[in-house]
């Protein structure tokens, strides 16, 4: 069995936020939407059905959870949850906050408008309240 491995692109693209039981949670770097990445830290996932079937449970559970934490944080209208992975084929789910007045209401957040940039302050404020709710939310 070989170790786990964040694929570059993901790293990249995204900031640390935590680690659950079974996912890193990423907060991806795009300030036009509130977005969490969770990616099962298993090597050579593609699939959700590439999980064992204890470990597709407990990715179900951290979904609802960085769902809950994340409409508690952002107080969005909407969330957007998907696993597609067409550009990066490591299993990563994405949680996305979404509101009736965000450049791609009501349309998909891909390739809607260009990535827009977190201040150092705005960031690690969310980051921090990310953090703290996922700890306190955490069973």
């Amino acid at each position: 069995m070989s170790s786990f491995a964040l694929n570059a692109r993901l790293e990249g693209d995204s900031y640390f936020v935590s680690d659950l039981t079974l996912c890193t949670v990423r907060l991806l770097k795009d300030a036009n939407y509130p977005w969490l990445l969770l990616i099962p830290r298993q090597s050579d996932l593609v699939e959700i059905i590439d999980l064992e079937e204890a470990d597709q449970m407990q990715l179900m559970r951290e979904i609802a959870l960085a769902s809950r934490v994340l409409r508690e944080v952002t107080d969005c209208e909407k969330l957007n949850v998907g696993a597609l992975g067409n550009q990066v084929s490591q299993l990563h789910v994405h949680v996305i906050a979404r509101y009736r007045d965000d450049p791609a209401w009501p349309g998909p957040v891909w390739g809607a408008v260009p990535a827009q940039e977190y201040s150092h302050d705005r960031v690690e404020t969310l980051i921090e309240k990310l953090r703290d709710t996922l700890a306190g939310d955490d069973d």
